[in-house]
């Protein structure tokens, strides 16, 4: 089953996709959060192209595990996703995900004015990658 990863953010979204098997996720591109209704047009014009069947949300939750104001930001857009038959929407707790990506683009000597285009999209294949990594466990 072939998944996106959504790194919802108030500038940028950032988009990751796994493979056919939902194994391994990869970060994708980034689209522009300026308008919601172009966002989520970017967002299901991906989900026709890469044929995918589930779509997990990163849901940015404090370090201590409450839900602010993102994380009703984050739900509020994603309750505005058409109706679209056979593809689910999960949420998935994003805590550190952008520090990490940070992290690993810095380890990997990307420069400053690249990792902030590219660093989105690494958050969201690190969330869609937690959340294919849960499913094994549970399997």
């Amino acid at each position: 089953m072939r998944n996106l990863g959504l790194d919802i953010g108030g500038k940028r979204i950032g988009v990751a996709v796994s493979d056919a098997d939902g194994i391994l996720a990869t970060p994708l591109t980034t689209i522009s959060g300026d308008d919601d209704e172009m966002s989520i047009e970017a967002i299901f014009e991906l989900v026709q192209q890469y044929q995918v069947e589930r779509i997990v949300v990163g849901l940015p939750y404090s370090l201590d595990g409450r839900a602010g104001k993102e994380v009703e930001k984050v739900k509020a857009f994603i309750s505005k996703f058409p109706e679209c038959g056979g593809i689910s929407v999960e949420m998935w707790d994003e805590r550190l995900s952008t520090v990490a990506a940070e992290r690993l683009m810095i380890n990997a000597g990307k420069k400053r004015s690249k990792r902030k285009a590219q660093c989105d999209a690494a958050a969201a294949a690190l969330i869609l990658q937690g959340f294919l990594d849960s499913l094994k466990v549970s399997d």
